[in-house]
């Protein structure tokens, strides 16, 4: 037991504690190279980490080069098709172009039909014309012969 304690006075070590505390030290110390080594290895990483990055940016940097140039290249021409698609906005807007698709359909269902008569009707024309040609008339067999 301490006589000092209690009475405010700061206690001296003992032996065992003094032999604790240089066991904790020593032990402290002969991880000291492996925990160096770890942090070099650390350190490399970001290195390498760091040096990726860096070709990652000057990769993106080229790439936003290439595409400023495109843009200007296409700026111009995009710009002078403004008034077109609006125009084109304009007509499309016409209440009228919603009637286009059932225009379509009754030209569809009532057009293609009269049209593939009126084509039936032509070859039948056709054939009794084509008949008619080579039959020999009534009047060329009297004045021949």
């Amino acid at each position: 037991m301490d006589p000092f304690r209690g009475l405010g006075l700061p206690r001296i070590p003992g032996f065992g504690e003094l032999l604790a505390l240089l066991q904790t030290q020593t032990e402290a110390l002969a991880q000291l190279p492996r925990t160096l080594s770890e942090l070099n290895g650390t350190v490399r990483e970001l290195t390498e980490a760091t040096t990726m990055a860096h070709a990652t940016i000057a990769s993106a940097q080229r790439i936003a080069g290439r595409l400023e140039v495109l843009l200007d290249e296409l700026e111009e021409p995009v710009r002078a098709l403004k008034p077109g698609i609006e125009r084109v906005g304009r007509v499309l807007d016409d209440p009228a172009v919603d009637t286009v698709p059932d225009t379509l359909r009754r030209i569809q269902e009532d057009l293609v039909p009269l049209v593939h008569g009126l084509r039936v009707a032509q070859n039948r024309v056709g054939s009794v014309t084509g008949i008619l040609r080579r039959r020999p008339r009534d009047d060329d067999e009297d004045d021949g012969y």
